[in-house]
This record gives C-alpha cells, structure tokens and sequence, in this order.
C-alpha cells in the first residue's frame, strides 16, 4: 500500500507534510510498479497450463523483477511438479531459460532432455493444475492463503490458480 510508512514524514508544517507524504506515495509507487507478479497459470505453452508461468518468475527474479513473496518458492510445489512431470530438474531448467528462448522453444528442450509429451499427458497436468486445491490435498493450504489475504469469504475462489488470479490483481 503506498500510505505506508507516510506517517513518518508528518511534520509540523503542512506544506512540508504534504510535499513529503507526495514524496513517500510516488516513491512507493514507484517501487512496487518495479516488483511483478509472473504470467496466468492460465496461459498455456505447447498446450499446458503453468509452464509459461514458471518460465516467467525464473525470469522475473532473474531481472531483480519478481514480487518478493515469490522468491520462496521457486522451483517448489508447482514449479517442482511441473518439473517432476517433464522429468526435468529445476535448477537445470532454470539454467536453460536464462540462456535465452521463447517458452516454446524451452518446452521442446524439456522433452529433448526429460520425455515428450502426448495429448493425454497434457490433458493429465492440466487437469491436475487446473483443479489443485479443490477437494485435495491442497485445499488447506488454498483456505489457508484465502484467510490470510482476506479472500476467505470469496467462495468463487475454488483452485489455487483462482486464487493466484485473485492475489496476482488480474481478477477482483
């Protein structure tokens, strides 16, 4: 929020205060406008849901760019999975991306160098992706992001990539 931390600029003179609470405004602004959040799970490589969105917070928190509340989990939950399906590990697909290459490219070189993948095997991760946290063993966790975000009452948000939707500003 851009008001916060304003309190500590408030000085006796008003003119002062408000050129100061300004200041520490566009300041914030500023600051946060520099931090992202990564691409839609829902934005599909090659067909599959959340792979664009790993590839992209690799290279958000490569370019100093990602929003800090990513950082730690990178390379996990998800990310992991997403990994574990193309039998690929992170640290070497992290390595890969930051060579440089469209999404698509870097998904032909996971099934270069993991397994290819078939029209049922995508239809599979997205499926799991795409419902994870309704009725499975994510669904403490997603109740649990819904509370501490104030979302727990906002009973539309039934997977985790609804909430990340949600949390990431691109649904209200």
């Amino acid at each position: 929020m851009p008001w916060r931390g304003a309190h500590l600029f408030i000085r006796s003179d008003p003119a002062e205060a408000c050129f100061h609470v300004a200041f520490a405004t566009r300041l914030c602004g500023e600051l946060s406008a520099m931090m992202s959040t990564p691409e839609s799970a829902y934005t599909k490589t090659g067909g599959l849901l959340s792979f664009a969105r790993m590839l992209s917070k690799i290279r958000l928190h490569a370019a100093g760019q990602l929003r800090e509340d990513f950082h730690a989990n990178l390379g996990r939950f998800a990310d992991a999975w997403c990994c574990g399906f193309l039998h690929v590990e992170y640290e070497t697909l992290r390595v890969r991306v930051l060579e440089g290459g469209t999404n698509e490219e870097i998904l032909a070189w996971c099934q270069a160098q993991g397994r290819s993948l078939n029209e049922t095997d995508v239809l599979i991760w997205n499926h799991f992706i795409a419902t994870l946290g309704r009725h499975d063993f994510a669904t403490p966790s997603l109740r649990k992001l819904k509370a501490e975000n104030g979302l727990a009452d906002r009973d539309e948000i039934h997977t985790m990539i609804d909430f990340f939707e949600y949390d990431e500003g691109r649904k209200a």
